[in-house]
C-alpha cells in the first residue's frame, strides 16, 4: 500500500510548515507530514523552507537573523505563526509520520536528541546533503532511536543504488520529473523505499502513481487520497 505524505504540511490547502497545515495533515488521516527546517539566531530548529522569511511571512529579512521570539511575532498566514521544531514534534508524534528535511548541515544531532523515541520508522530525517543523512543514521542507529533517513535527490544518475547506500539511507526521495521505472525498480531490488513528489492535480498525482513508488508526496493531499481512493 502506498504511504501518503503531506508536502509541507497541506501547503496548497493551509499555510505552509505551520501547525494548521499539520494539523490539516492529520485530520485527512495522511501517514507523513513533510518539514522544512533551519537554525535561528537565538539557536532553536524551526520550521521554514526559505533561508528569508519573506516569501512565507509577513516580515523580510533572514531566518538566521532573528530568534525564535523575533520570528513567532511574525504572521506565517491565517495568524499562524513559525513553529519551533519541538512544537512540531509535540503535535505529530503519535499521531502522524514525520519527514523532516535538513535545509543546513549540523542539524542532525538536534533532531535525533528532540526526536527521542518510540518512533517505530515514523520518523525521518532528509536532506540534499548527503553526508548529514549518513551521520544523523549513525547518531539514531548509537541513539536506537527508530529513525530512518533519505537521501533527496533531483536528477536520476545511472549509479544511484551505489549514493544512496553510501549515504546509509533507507529512502530516495525525488519528484515526478526526475525519475522512470526503471529507477523505481532497480531502488526496490535494492531493498530502498522509492517516495515521489507526485504533483498537485489529479492527473499528474495519476500519472506518478504509474512509476509505482512506495510513498507519494502533494501539497494537495485531499487530492492524492481521492485518486487513491478511487484507484
Amino acid at each position: 500500500m502506498i504511504q501518503t505524505i503531506g508536502h509541507r504540511g497541506a501547503a496548497a490547502l493551509e499555510p505552509e510548515n505551520t501547525l494548521r497545515g499539520f494539523r490539516k495533515a492529520i485530520e485527512l488521516g495522511l501517514d507523513y507530514v513533510e518539514l522544512d527546517i533551519r537554525r535561528c539566531k537565538s539557536g532553536e530548529l524551526v520550521v521554514i523552507h526559505d533561508e528569508a522569511v519573506d516569501r512565507t511571512t509577513s516580515g523580510k529579512g533572514l531566518v538566521e537573523d532573528r530568534t525564535l521570539q523575533q520570528l513567532q511575532k511574525l504572521d506565517a498566514g491565517k495568524s499562524e505563526r513559525i513553529p519551533a521544531l519541538k512544537e512540531a514534534i509535540d503535535l505529530c508524534k503519535g499521531k502522524i509520520g514525520m519527514i523532516i528535511e535538513l535545509k543546513e548541515a549540523g542539524m542532525e544531532e538536534d533532531v535525533v536528541e528532540l526526536a527521542g523515541n518510540e518512533w517505530n520508522g515514523r520518523l525521518v530525517i532528509s536532506s540534499f546533503f548527503h553526508k548529514r543523512v549518513k551521520r544523523a543514521k549513525e547518531l539514531a542507529e548509537t541513539k536506537r532511536a527508530g529513525v530512518k533517513t533519505a537521501i533527496i535527490n533531483l536528477g536520476n544518475p545511472v549509479n544511484i543504488v551505489e549514493i544512496v547506500k553510501g549515504a546509509k539511507a533507507d529512502i530516495y526521495l525525488t519528484d515526478r520529473y526526475y525519475i522512470d521505472a526503471r529507477t523505481v525498480d532497480n531502488l526496490r531490488r535494492a531493498g530502498i523505499i522509492v517516495a515521489i513528489g507526485g504533483g498537485d492535480t489529479e492527473k499528474d498525482i495519476r500519472s506518478t502513481l504509474q512509476l509505482k513508488p512506495d510513498m507519494l508526496s502533494s501539497d494537495r493531499p485531499d487530492l492524492l487520497l481521492k485518486v487513491l481512493r478511487r484507484k
